[in-house]
């Protein structure tokens, strides 16, 4: 979008200084963030109380929606954070898409498809343990030949779809609503007062239905997240 990633190599392995810096810095957002919502917790609530208790209820709602009623309990803090972390992730590059010399500095994590295939094979993972742990070794294998034994192929494919999409649904789409952002921008500086006039509004519509798809796509992720996890979790032995 705007340049290549700052890259370095360490024992033979490349790394990616735009995603490290990037990443830390939404960690840090989201941390003091919720650290800030949740102090001074009153029973009558106010202020940052109020916006945190709202999200709490909105994932749990999510959770409650797609889980059984005695597993949902044990995952509504972790998709409450996953919720809050691809949300800020998402926003990110809106205010800090920073490019230097050729190269980006900042940028949506949630931009790059390496961030977003690791939170979906995260993702995965977790179903699976949690398949094992809820039905069992024996009841997680015979899982994938339900309803008959010749469905084998077709279940290992669906698995295999559902983290390729999981993934790429999350980076295709903040992806191209931030180069979107960029080429408009490039557009309003390159023939003077004209295009700037044509581009502001542009610029300023596609902001608002940027936060509006990030939004929307952080949501997405954590109801397949449940929905995933509740399809291991909910299968009979």
């Amino acid at each position: 979008m705007g340049g290549d990633a700052f890259t370095f190599k360490l024992f033979g392995l490349m790394f990616d200084w735009t995603n490290i810096i990037s990443g830390l810095i939404v960690f840090a957002i989201v941390f003091f963030l919720l650290f800030g919502l949740s102090r001074k917790l009153q029973m009558k609530p106010k202020g940052g109380q109020n916006i945190i208790e709202w999200i709490i209820d909105f994932t749990n709602g999510i959770v409650r929606g797609q889980m059984p009623a005695d597993e949902a309990p044990h995952y509504n803090f972790m998709i409450f954070v996953l919720f809050v972390f691809v949300f800020v992730s998402n926003q990110f590059g809106l205010l800090f898409n920073i490019s230097w010399n050729g190269n980006e500095i900042l940028r949506s994590p949630t931009a790059d498809p390496i961030i977003t295939m690791t939170m979906a094979m995260i993702v995965m993972t977790l179903t699976h343990f949690a398949g094992v742990a809820k039905n069992g070794f024996g009841g997680y294998l015979k899982s994938f030949c339900t309803p008959y034994t010749a469905m084998l192929p077709i279940n290992l494919f669906e698995e295999f779809s559902n983290f390729l999409t999981l993934g790429l649904r999350l980076f295709g789409n903040i992806y191209a609503g931030e180069l979107l952002l960029k080429l408009v921008a490039g557009m309003a500086f390159s023939h003077g007062i004209p295009t700037m006039i044509v581009s502001l509004p542009l610029e300023i519509v596609w902001q608002g239905f940027s936060i509006f798809i990030g939004s929307v796509q952080a949501y997405v992720f954590v109801t397949l997240t449940s929905v995933y996890i509740s399809s291991k979790v909910s299968t009979e032995e």
